[in-house]
């Protein structure tokens, strides 16, 4: 039998990974800050290990006779104080690696995203080769470039990582994306940012997991890997189907890019000013998003590791609808 450790086990994407590699006879070990982490990564099937990512001793307890590392832990946010987002994206991310090293794992697996690459601009067919964005103005895609370079700096010595790239995950289960959507549909304030007609790649939280396991199993350490749903769809009919999945009438308003942008770099010099608490109505990177395309080559992946998608876009759709119904 093979032994996993993973951090952020009891958020979407780490506690779907928990499911998989239980039902795969793997044994687990999972890192839980909390009482409810320890709680939720328990129902997972998943050893909990109380500690956090700054704490030496609950990661080398974990990591013990783990073959695979998989790090999910991350803080995905997209506005809040630079430190906030260095301490545990990047300095997370050296701790969790340089501990692998100190406990003999020989192969760990990082996850990342597309954001790593934003720093304002649409990506249009966009590879691993892309330059990392580590000038970004937002903090999520500045520190997740940092982590993945730490990554690449860690990869040495015995120890090969991974990176897997998702895009926009999504699925049963998501307790970020599709409730804030539904939201703010509810409550009016959602708009369509320049009419959101632009493309977009996504990946099936089965199809994340997936990519994640073959990146343990295939990857070449130092070597970055897009997983997509496939072919690009267009934003607006993408999140549309999804809001209708959840039995909300996808909204009509829409507010011009350059407006949606001069209001997010308005709000945000405002709350770093105030300074105010929480996080203004509208961000950058979260105007980015809305707005302009981002389309992922997923190439490398299905030569490198032999991934396809196991879950088709329609079949998420309608266990979405059927878990409503």
């Amino acid at each position: 039998m093979s032994r996993a450790f993973v951090t952020g086990g009891s958020g979407f994407v780490g506690g779907r990974l928990i499911e998989r590699l239980v039902g795969d006879s793997w044994s687990v070990a999972a890192l839980a800050r909390s009482d409810r982490a320890v709680e939720a990564v328990g129902k997972r099937g998943a050893e909990p290990v109380r500690g956090d990512l700054s704490d030496p001793p609950a990661l080398a307890s974990g990591l013990q006779g783990a073959d695979v590392c998989f790090h999910v832990a991350a803080k995905v946010e997209d506005f809040g104080p630079w430190p906030a987002f260095v301490e545990v994206n990047v300095e997370g991310t050296r701790n969790v690696l340089r501990a692998c090293r100190t406990a003999g794992v020989r192969r760990a697996v990082h996850v990342s995203t597309e954001a790593v690459l934003m720093h304002g601009q649409p990506l249009i067919g966009a590879d691993e080769r892309y330059p990392l964005a580590f000038r970004s103005p937002a903090p999520y895609s500045r520190s997740k470039a940092l982590a993945e370079q730490v990554a690449l700096e860690e990869s040495r010595d015995g120890l090969e990582v991974m990176i897997v790239r998702p895009r926009f995950v999504w699925g049963r289960g998501d307790t970020t994306l599709l409730p804030l959507l539904v939201e703010g549909t509810r409550s009016g304030a959602f708009r369509w940012v320049g009419g959101g007609r632009q493309l977009t790649s996504t990946t099936h939280i089965d199809n994340t997991v997936e990519g994640l396991l073959l990146a343990a199993e295939h990857g070449r350490g130092g070597r970055a890997y897009f997983v997509t749903d496939g072919a690009p769809v267009v934003f607006r009919d993408f999140v549309g189907e999804l809001m209708s999945t959840q039995g909300v009438t996808p909204p009509t308003g829409s507010v011009p890019t350059p407006v949606a942008r001069a209001l997010a770099a308005a709000g945000e010099t405002a709350w770093k000013l105030l300074p105010l608490s929480g996080a203004p109505p509208l961000t950058r990177f979260a105007s980015w998003v809305a707005s302009q395309e981002c389309t992922l080559d997923d190439h490398r992946a299905r030569v490198e590791l032999g991934y396809a998608p196991v879950t088709l876009r329609e079949e998420g759709m309608r266990e979405l609808r059927d878990a409503v119904a």
